[in-house]
């Protein structure tokens, strides 16, 4: 569960919970555009990859056209520097931050209401309500997330972003993150008590039709359908659009410098991105396309 819930963490809740495509995951890939993208400018180009940080087993092998982009590049940037869900400074720094101390308890931060939600929750599945309610409402949040796709047999540890930090260490590929492990915490501990409580009536209400959802967002992910992408998991965000500003557009917007300096500096990168930061006003590509880049589809070849 620690590592479940780290690497939820990593991924942000916002972007992981809010998922809502038809069958299974693996299928062909050879004819279809995909969830890699070529980003060129001035004749220089980088990969921008859009991953699903949390898998099952049947959801392997990955289209091939992301060990296409992996091959062709010399180092890999992902969210958050290689190697940070396996620091148990970070569970720590986490637990310090996401718990109440003393007689404070969730009951007191969050409406009547919305608590009757999380006893339901955590009676039926077998959660002590001593325990939840010590917990502050986005770490809640968080430990729903994790216990819902752990039922569903998703593990972090399946991740794309975790096959490729593997697979470059084994290989030697240098890789780097765009965030800090500090940074993306300080969204979360920064909220306002009635954010972190949209957080957690969000993640709620989105656990109920997880597991049918997660098929479909498999499969929009897998054919590389950027719009259906979007749809599903974005389809509440007007209902809490501070929420989508802080977890997903602010940081869109930082990553583009960054990513504007592996082009200039003629890097042969793969970078690696929740799919959700890529498509739509105010995502990545867009972003891009607005800085003078022609960002392009990836096809995988045979």
């Amino acid at each position: 569960m620690k590592k479940a819930l780290q690497r939820i963490f990593q991924s942000l809740a916002l972007c992981c919970i809010a998922v809502a495509c038809g069958a299974s995951g693996n299928q062909p890939d050879t004819a279809s555009p995909s969830s890699v993208w070529r980003v060129e400018k001035d004749g220089k180009q980088v990969y921008l990859a859009g991953t699903i940080h949390l898998l099952r087993k049947e959801d392997y092998p990955l289209p091939s056209v992301f060990e296409q982009a992996y091959t062709a590049s010399s180092k890999l940037v992902f969210e958050l520097p290689p190697g940070s869900d396996e620091n148990s400074q970070v569970a720590s720094r986490m637990r310090q931050l996401g718990m109440y101390s003393g007689d404070e308890e969730l009951g007191h931060h969050v409406s009547a209401a919305t608590m009757q939600k999380v006893r339901k929750w955590a009676a039926e599945k077998g959660l002590q309500e001593a325990v939840v309610k010590k917990f502050r409402p986005w770490f809640l949040s968080l430990t729903i997330a994790a216990t819902e796709y752990q039922i569903l047999g998703a593990d972090p540890a399946r991740g794309v972003d975790t096959y490729f930090e593997k697979k470059a260490k084994a290989d030697q590929k240098p890789g780097e993150g765009l965030e800090s492990v500090e940074f993306q915490l300080g969204i979360f501990a920064k909220l306002s008590e009635k954010l972190q409580e949209n957080l957690l009536e969000q993640t709620l209400g989105e656990s109920e039709t997880l597991p049918k959802d997660f098929d479909e967002l498999i499969v929009a992910w897998r054919k590389g359908r950027s719009d259906k992408l979007q749809e599903l998991l974005f389809r509440d965000a007007d209902k809490y659009p501070e929420l989508l500003e802080e977890f997903l557009l602010k940081r869109n917007r930082a990553w583009v410098a960054p990513i504007l300096k592996y082009i200039e500096r003629d890097e042969k990168v793969m970078i690696l991105v929740g799919a959700g930061h890529l498509g739509g006003k105010g995502g990545v590509i867009a972003l891009l396309k607005e800085k003078g880049c022609v960002v392009t589809q990836v096809k995988a070849t045979p």
